[in-house]
């Protein structure tokens, strides 16, 4: 703080006394408009002839820097501070500020304590906002008119939007900007983009201020779709498609009828004969059945008691005594009765046993 005072007495003393000493220089080239991006550098160069004994540099008409010949710079704060240089008999000094602000924005002046012209400049500190188009593509339809609409948010100074497309800037009567203040001194703008599509493209939103070396953009893509013409297209070939489709369902389905009637048709006809057959079959099986029976009846056991009745007629009882001892159980006319026993051979038939004439028949079935 003492420095500081001690730089802005210093010039006061030296103002009082320098008339009565006859010293005569000047400012031979003051500083030049400055115009910056926030929290850039801005440099300012002022250059005096040979005599001077004191500079000081002033923004907004608050000093912020001294230079005193016989010692150098005086710097009171960090965001000011200067480079000297010496060109023959002049003396130049380079005021710098950094990280400006936009409240740094005004007059900077270089003093010497003489009536000097040219000794001051403006310094113009702008703000480079956002930039966006809310939909980056978007689709339209033949005909169809649409609205883009581009925003810009927090600006200093309100920047100057304009339209692109392929390359080729848009007349401005297809636009309509309009700019609104915002907070902290900034400003916002608005442009909204009318227009009618006949093919794809891609626009650009371009915001630009002095500051920027190169205008901040947006872009949005346009897809143009021309499917009305195809839907026309589609609808004819659907139509016609339907058409081919109808006319090949009803030839098929009279061809499956066809063969669903023939089908049937032999369906029957294979169950009537299959019917007629298992007739036959169940024919030839009773007819198997009873010459089976017939046969069994034929082919059962022979009963060899069994007299037929012709000779039962024609043969004489006593023949019946004549029976051999040894294939009778029972031993002649005697009363005494006694068992033999006798090989077990298969009995022949005879035709003299005394049996009853009464006829009998025996069937074995196997």
């Amino acid at each position: 703080m003492e420095s500081f005072q001690k730089s802005i007495l210093l010039p006061l003393i030296l103002t009082a006394s320098l008339p009565g000493l006859g010293f005569c220089y000047s400012i031979t080239k003051g500083p030049d408009n400055a115009t910056v991006l926030a929290g850039s550098e801005a440099r300012f160069n002022c250059t005096v002839s040979a005599g001077w004994k004191v500079l000081i540099w002033l923004s907004k008409g608050s000093p912020v820097l001294t230079v005193i010949n016989s010692q150098g710079s005086v710097e009171t704060t960090d965001r000011f501070t200067s480079h000297n240089y010496t060109t023959g008999s002049e003396f130049t000094s380079e005021l710098i500020i950094h990280n400006t602000q936009l409240s740094d924005s005004g007059r900077i002046e270089c003093s010497i304590q003489q009536p000097s012209e040219n000794n001051f400049a403006f310094l113009s500190v702008q703000v480079n906002g956002s930039l966006l188009i809310k939909n980056s593509t978007l689709t339209v339809k033949e005909n169809q008119t649409i609205e883009i609409v581009c925003e810009a948010v927090g600006w200093a100074p309100a920047p100057d939007i304009t339209w692109m497309t392929n390359d080729s800037f848009l007349d401005k009567s297809s636009y309509v900007n309009q700019q609104s203040p915002g907070s902290n001194g900034l400003h916002n703008a608005l442009s909204t983009l009318t227009l009618t599509p006949t093919d794809s493209e891609v626009l650009t939103c371009l915001a630009d201020i002095e500051a920027l070396p190169s205008p901040q953009n947006a872009t949005v893509t346009l897809i143009f779709d021309n499917s009305a013409a195809e839907n026309d297209y589609s609808e004819d070939n659907r139509s016609t498609w339907v058409i081919v489709v109808a006319v090949v369902l009803s030839f098929l389905g009279v061809v499956l009828l066809i063969v669903i009637i023939v089908v049937a048709v032999r369906c029957c006809l294979k169950r009537r004969e299959s019917t007629y057959q298992n007739e036959i079959r169940k024919v030839s099986a009773e007819k198997k059945k009873d010459g089976d029976v017939e046969n069994g009846q034929r082919s059962g056991s022979e009963n060899l008691g069994y007299i037929p009745e012709e000779l039962w007629n024609t043969e004489q009882s006593p023949r019946l005594a004549s029976l051999p001892p040894m294939f009778s159980k029972f031993a002649g006319p005697d009363d005494n009765l006694y068992i033999t026993s006798v090989p077990k051979v298969r009995p022949q038939r005879r035709t003299d046993y005394l049996i009853s004439p009464k006829k009998i028949r025996n069937v074995t079935l196997v």
